[in-house]
């Protein structure tokens, strides 16, 4: 193992004896298969503050992180390959040996990423779970596995601001967007060192080891007649096949995840929240709403009303609907996903746009829809992992937009500062099979900001920024006004 580079097994892996395994769920498989091909390592980065001494932040990391993995058992987890029949998680049994100390070393910056944003990029691009991929074994109890949490620590130059960067990767079958705001805070506990704050998020939970998300849905909540769920996968292959995307750039090429950030001042955020509660709407809608706007917009050679459809996908936290239900402080992959398709002709009001997209999601959602077709989507995501050509340029495109239907909700400034972190993102890879565009959101401090992920070079950076400073200027206009001004997204 890369010695700049920390996995969750902690060092040499255990005797087989000490490990102990369960079957990966339907949802958690989907991961396993889209994370070697780019999509589904999420990332957690952290700038630490300037002046730490790089041995100081490298041995406070590193308890952070022990305490972090001590309190969730998955994070310690190792995915395991089989050449017949399903993969496994296999965790740590209760009786195998404290793990040793994890030896996280400090590194300098690569000429290729010098600075936080470009070291953000070159981290959530880095897959080590590819080449695992590549040599699955047959044997349920091989402890030589990837674990699933890799962490490296970089010393910043003094051109890049000085001081040091965190990031850890971790594969999404072991940590959703609401896991991973979970463990932001949790680390920013540990970090500064508050003790009640820390105890809180060094609290043991196993919830993820014992069982995954579809066996705790009631199943009530998740029986689909066989006919329905066959005429729901004709309709999601035709929904398919129909819609339109964003202009590729670069096809058939080796592809990366980019991030480019959109962010709002605290009366820009007020304002547009409330246009949403005046309106009816969630934060969720009114995004897609405009990004779609912004896609169609942005199609110069369609006549006047030509109509296009397109696909968003709206990402629901399931844990509240499950049993026994579970909270963010459960890490593990808990959320599923609603697709819906709308018309657009490029006329459309913001606001009557929203409506449409909040009304699909939730008559979808108050159908279970989002509990009863976890099966059909993650059938067909590995379809068209098998085979790209079924998308359009073979370009694995599976919706022009994904959005969460909540936002993370940080109000962490005081914990922030005692912890000595200038700022923090958490995001995901999108560039295997996923949305073109896909919006992690957050509201900090009053602020809105989006992390928005897109798969280079099918779309350039130029392309992106000039559809998310449209997207701005669709909201800006909606909630308050085309009169006054607005700044574009960097």
């Amino acid at each position: 193992m890369d010695p700049a580079t920390v996995g969750g097994g902690g060092g040499e892996p255990e005797a087989a004896a000490e490990w102990r395994a369960r079957a990966v769920g339907g949802m958690e498989y989907g991961w396993y298969r889209a994370v070697p091909g780019g999509t589904g390592t999420t990332l957690l980065a952290l700038r630490l503050a300037r002046g730490a001494e790089a041995a100081v932040a490298s041995a406070t990391v590193q308890a952070a992180l022990r305490a972090i993995l001590d309190a969730h058992p998955v994070l310690r987890a190792r995915l395991r390959g089989s050449a017949s029949g399903s993969p496994t998680l296999a965790f740590p049994s209760a009786a195998a040996p404290p793990p040793p100390p994890l030896a996280l070393e400090l590194l300098p910056v690569p000429e290729s990423a010098p600075d936080f944003p470009s070291l953000l990029e070159h981290e959530l691009n880095r897959n080590p779970w590819t080449a695992a991929a590549a040599t699955a074994t047959a044997s349920e109890h091989e402890p030589d596995a990837p674990p699933v949490l890799f962490a490296t620590l970089y010393e910043l130059p003094p051109p890049a601001g000085g001081g040091s960067a965190l990031f850890v990767r971790i594969h999404t079958a072991a940590c959703d967007r609401a896991a991973s705001a979970s463990l932001v805070r949790e680390l920013l506990a540990q970090l500064a060192g508050d003790g009640a704050a820390a105890a809180a998020a060094s609290e043991p939970e196993d919830a993820a080891v014992r069982a995954s998300l579809e066996e705790r849905i009631p199943q009530r909540d998740s029986w689909k007649p066989f006919w329905a769920r066959g005429l729901d996968m004709v309709g999601y292959s035709i929904n398919g096949l129909r819609t339109s995307t964003l202009p590729f750039e670069v096809t058939g090429t080796e592809r990366s995840t980019q991030m480019l950030r959109l962010g709002f001042d605290r009366d820009e955020t007020t304002r547009l929240l409330d246009a949403c509660k005046q309106n009816g709407v969630k934060i969720c809608a009114a995004m897609a709403a405009a990004t779609l706007l912004a896609a169609r917009q942005s199609k110069l050679q369609l006549a006047s009303n030509q109509q296009e459809t397109y696909s968003i996908a709206t990402l629901i936290n399931c844990r509240k609907f499950l049993e026994p239900a579970l909270d963010d402080h459960n890490v593990g992959f808990y959320h599923s996903a609603i697709t819906n398709t709308h018309a657009i002709h490029g006329g459309e009001e913001l606001w009557e746009l929203a409506k449409r997209c909040q009304d699909s999601y939730t008559n979808a959602k108050n159908n279970k829809k989002h509990l009863t077709d976890i099966a059909d989507l993650n059938f067909l995501m590995c379809r068209a992992i098998e085979n790209p050509q079924l998308t359009t340029g073979s370009a694995l495109r599976t919706a022009v937009v994904s959005v969460f239907e909540e936002p993370v909700v940080y109000d962490l400034s005081d914990l922030q500062s005692k912890a000595g972190v200038e700022e923090f993102v958490c995001c995901a890879t999108v560039h295997g099979v996923g949305p073109s565009i896909g919006l992690f959101d957050s509201i900090r401090d009053g602020q809105l900001e989006f992390a928005c992920m897109y798969p280079c070079p099918l779309h350039s950076r130029k392309q992106m920024q000039e559809i998310l400073n449209k997207v701005k200027q669709i909201l800006h206009e909606g909630s308050i006004g085309d009169d006054e001004s607005f700044e574009d997204c960097t």
